[in-house]
C-alpha cells in the first residue's frame, strides 16, 4: 500500500474517532501540513473546550519497530517547532512490541487494522487486539520462506554467536543477497543486532514463536506406513538402512524427541528422509497406510531440516530447533512435548 493511501485513510480514521468526542471541535486536518522549516505528514488541530491542541501525524508504509523508533525521532523533531503538539505514528499495522515503544516514548499510535492509543489533555482512547492485515503477515512470513529459514535456523541453533555475511550465507547455503535482505528484515523487525563483531539475534524467542506459528510439519509431504516391527526396532533398521546407502534421514518429532528429552510414551514414529524414500519404504517391509500408521517419512520442504541434526544412540536425530518446530504443530501431545524441549534444552542456551 503506498504512502498517500494510508495517509488519507489515517486522516479519515482520526476525523471520525475526534468527532466522536463530544467536547471536541475537529477544527481542521491537512496532509502534507508546513510547519516552521518542515512539512508532517497529517496536522490535525482541535478545540477542546477553551484550548486549542495540534495532532502531529508521521505515517510510514510499514510498522516495523526500528522504522517506528526512527518515526518517533521525526516527531521529536517536529515538536521543537511547534507548540501544544501531540505526537502519533500510523502504519497499516501496530504490533504489541512496536505499540510499547510508542507508550515508552510518550507518543500516540493508530493503524488501518483499529488499533489505536491516544493520551493527551483530558483524552484518553486506546483499542487494542484487532488481527495483523495480510499485509504485514506476509512480511513476516517471509522471514520463513523455505531459503530465508535457512538463516534463521542456523542463527537460532548458534544461540549467542556473531555473524559476518558471508560466513552467515555460506553456513545456511544461501546466496549473500538473500542474506543481506533477511539481515535487512531482521534488523527492521528487532529480532536482531548488527554489531562490530556481526549480526547476532537479540530475541530468539521471540523468532522461534514467530517461526512456530508460521510453520506446520505438514508443509513437508508425510507419507504413512505401518509396520509389523517393534517401533523401536524400526527406527533402529530404517537408520541403519539410511546410513548404510548414504540417504539423508533424521528422526523427528516423538522418534527425536525419545533420544533427545523423553517425556512421554509414544506409538508412531516419524523421520524425514532426503530421497530415495519408495527404496526405503520397500526394503524395511512398510505398508503404505491412509489410516492407522505407526511409522511416517516426511519428504522434507527444503533441505535446511537437515541442518543441526546429530548422532544419538546411532541414529540421526534433527536438531532440537527443528524438533521443536516439528512437535510444537502437532497438536495435544506434541505441544506438550515441544515446551518440556524448550524449557529442558533450548531455552537455558540463550
Amino acid at each position: 500500500m503506498k504512502e498517500q493511501e494510508i495517509i488519507i485513510r489515517i486522516k479519515d480514521e482520526l476525523e471520525r474517532t475526534f468527532r466522536g468526542i463530544p467536547f471536541i471541535e475537529l477544527r481542521h486536518s491537512v496532509m502534507q501540513a508546513s510547519l516552521p522549516g518542515v512539512q508532517v505528514d497529517l496536522l490535525l488541530e482541535l478545540k477542546i473546550r477553551d484550548n486549542l491542541q495540534k495532532v502531529i501525524v508521521e505515517v510510514k508504509s510499514l510498522g516495523e519497530p526500528r522504522i517506528i523508533r526512527a518515526a518517533i525521532q521525526q516527531l521529536r523533531e517536529y515538536l521543537d517547532r511547534t507548540e501544544n503538539a501531540y505526537p502519533v505514528v500510523a502504519a497499516p499495522y501496530i504490533s504489541d512490541d512496536t505499540a510499547r515503544i510508542c507508550k515508552q516514548n510518550g507518543v500516540g499510535y493508530i493503524d488501518l487494522a483499529g488499533n489505536s492509543f491516544v493520551n493527551f489533555d483530558q483524552i484518553y482512547i486506546e483499542r487494542k487486539n484487532y488481527p495483523n492485515p495480510a499485509i504485514e503477515k506476509r512480511q513476516v512470513r517471509s522471514i520463513f520462506s523455505p531459503k530465508s529459514s535457512r538463516i534463521v535456523r542456523v542463527m537460532l541453533s548458534n544461540p549467542g554467536r556473531s555473524w559476518r555475511l558471508q560466513e552467515l550465507a555460506r553456513e545456511a547455503k544461501v546466496s549473500l543477497g538473500l542474506a543481506s535482505r533477511l539481515k535487512a528484515r531482521l534488523l527492521d523487525l528487532e529480532y536482531a543486532s548488527d554489531k562490530e563483531n556481526g549480526l547476532t539475534l537479540s530475541r530468539p524467542g521471540e523468532v522461534l514463536k514467530q517461526w512456530a506459528d508460521n510453520y506446520s510439519f505438514r508443509k513437508n509431504k508425510v507419507n504413512d506406513y505401518f509396520s509389523l516391527d517393534d517401533l523401536k526396532k524400526l527406527e533402529r533398521k530404517f537408520s541403519q538402512y539410511c546410513e548404510g546407502r548414504g540417504i539423508p534421514y533424521a528422526l523427528t518429532l516423538f522418534s527425536g524427541a525419545a533420544l533427545v528429552a523423553p517425556y512421554m510414551r509414544y506409538t508412531r514414529g516419524f523421520a524425514y528422509v532426503g530421497n530415495s524414500i519408495r527404496e526405503v519404504a520397500d526394503s524395511l517391509g512398510l505398508k503404505q497406510v491412509s489410516s492407522g500408521p505407526n511409522f511416517s517419512i516426511l519428504e522434507p520442504y527444503d533441505e535446511g531440516v537437515f541442518y543441526g541434526s546429530r548422532e544419538i544412540g546411532s541414529m540421526r536425530v534433527v536438531s532440537d530447533v527443528q524438533l521443536y518446530l516439528d512437535l510444537v504443530g502437532f497438536k495435544g501431545r506434541g505441544e506438550e512435548s515441544a515446551e518440556f524441549l524448550f524449557e529442558q534444552r533450548i531455552k537455558p542456551q540463550w
